[in-house]
């Protein structure tokens, strides 16, 4: 299925094709500090390793020390998170300064080779911060989507300049997501996220002075939020030999730089992947991507609506029940893990995103989450963590509309293309917090 050619493009040589690396972690090894990968299951320090997690993509932001940063609110926001039994969160560790509407900014790169390095001194900090709670993170190093500058600013810098955004009605969906699969064809672009790669993972950390290789602080490496092979069948599948291929080596690339943290793609799973189990698999079927992913969004798949939750709560949460299954069954096949790394729900009403409005059907959606996986790993199974979206915290938005204006520096869970306050929990939900911290204590147990 693969093709491991090496490939030298610009004078950088782009790693494929090299030894199957030893997965971190595998029966046999010593006890490690790193978590590894056993089987169906993760395992730290000799013992299995599952979670309950957060996404806290803006991490790295408010570890700056700059006028956009925040430490003080990092350190409060890192233990509320603490005390409610989280152990893993999901960062960004790439973000691009990009021309696209709605993308965060500062970026962590432009166009050319030198890198924001105070924002690089925020994920230290942020990285850090996780080693003083014993928590662990999930560091994704590029984004399918416009809101970091993503792989459709990695092209324009690259085909002179071209872009679309997303959400234009000049170019309705799926011309997004068809458009951006250019990036699995082009190896100038690919090279220079290889660049960008090879500084993060081959950092040392500012503050504490362990290289990120060496930091057992980091769960694992992820290529990107979401890939897509496209977004219509006709891009999607004759792209999916190049959407392999770019998954296969750019997880062995990591691997060629370090050897002791898992890798794995931050797919959604069938959602990400045309609705084929087979694309599914074969993402993940790579020795160098060590489990699977899976995102779960109803609302954003029309599976309920938000307006009139009442009457179709119950029908969405059938879907999910299935969806949920459908991917246990394929991460048993595949004989890796799996993780729910995303999982959203708004609050009760279509557009209901200030924290006085109440969660009483997003509270019965993470019961329903934490529900599944805490069976399955009573059950021996694949389902090890998840990961809710996202921790908003004590953020507040100061528009009345809600929308995300750059220079904003409230940052949430609900990212800047989004109304701020859709999904995110905030640290006045009390309700949905009593809900993460018994899951939480439970796995625990």
């Amino acid at each position: 299925m693969f093709d491991r050619r090496s490939i030298i493009v610009g004078g950088a040589t782009l790693v494929a094709g090299c030894a199957t690396p030893v997965r971190p972690g595998t029966a046999g090894t010593a006890p490690s500090r790193f978590v590894g990968v056993d089987g169906l299951h993760f395992v730290r320090d000799g013992k299995p390793y599952r979670y309950a997690g957060a996404n806290v993509w803006y991490g790295a932001w408010l570890g700056a020390d700059t006028a956009y940063g925040n430490r003080a609110r990092l350190g409060r926001e890192l233990d509320r998170l603490q005390a409610l039994g989280v152990r893993n969160l999901r960062i960004i560790g790439s973000a691009e300064e990009s021309p696209l509407k709605n993308s965060i900014t500062p970026g962590f790169r432009g166009k050319g080779s030198s890198y924001n390095e105070d924002l690089l001194k925020g994920l230290d900090w942020t990285l850090a911060e996780m080693a003083k709670r014993d928590m662990t993170a999930i560091v994704y190093l590029a984004n399918f989507w416009e809101w970091s500058g993503g792989m459709m600013t990695y092209l324009s810098w690259v085909n002179g300049g071209n872009f679309i955004n997303m959400n234009d009605p000049a170019h309705p969906w799926p011309e997004f997501p068809d458009r951006n699969a250019a990036f699995y064809t082009s190896r100038p672009a690919q090279t220079l996220l290889r660049d960008y790669i090879k500084a993060v993972v081959q950092r040392t950390n500012s503050v504490t002075g362990v290289a990120y290789a060496d930091d057992p602080t980091i769960m694992a490496w992820q290529l990107a939020n979401e890939p897509r092979p496209g977004g219509s069948d006709a891009v999607a599948v004759p792209n999916l030999p190049n959407f392999y291929r770019w998954i296969d080596e750019t997880a062995r690339y990591i691997k060629a730089l370090d050897g002791h943290h898992l890798v794995t793609t931050g797919s959604e799973g069938l959602k990400g992947s045309i609705e084929r189990e087979d694309v599914v698999l074969d993402a993940h079927r790579s020795p160098a991507i060590d489990y699977m992913t899976t995102h779960i969004w109803p609302n954003n798949w029309s599976w309920m609506d938000a307006g009139n939750l009442a009457t179709t709560y119950d029908a969405g949460s059938a879907k999910v029940a299935d969806y949920i299954a459908a991917h246990v069954r394929l991460a048993r096949q595949l004989g890796k893990p799996l993780v729910i790394e995303e999982f959203g729900y708004p609050r009760d009403g279509a557009t209901a995103y200030d924290p006085k409005i109440a969660t009483t059907f997003k509270d019965r959606f993470y019961r329903q989450i934490y529900a599944a996986v805490e069976a399955d790993t009573a059950a021996g199974g694949p389902l090890a963590g998840s990961n809710f979206w996202a921790w908003n915290g004590e953020a507040r938005t100061p528009h009345a509309d809600y929308r995300f204006v750059r220079g904003d520096l409230g940052y949430m869970g609900d990212p800047p293309h989004e109304p701020q306050g859709w999904y995110g929990v905030f640290d006045s939900d009390a309700s949905t917090m009593a809900v993460i911290k018994a899951h939480a204590a439970a796995l625990a147990g």
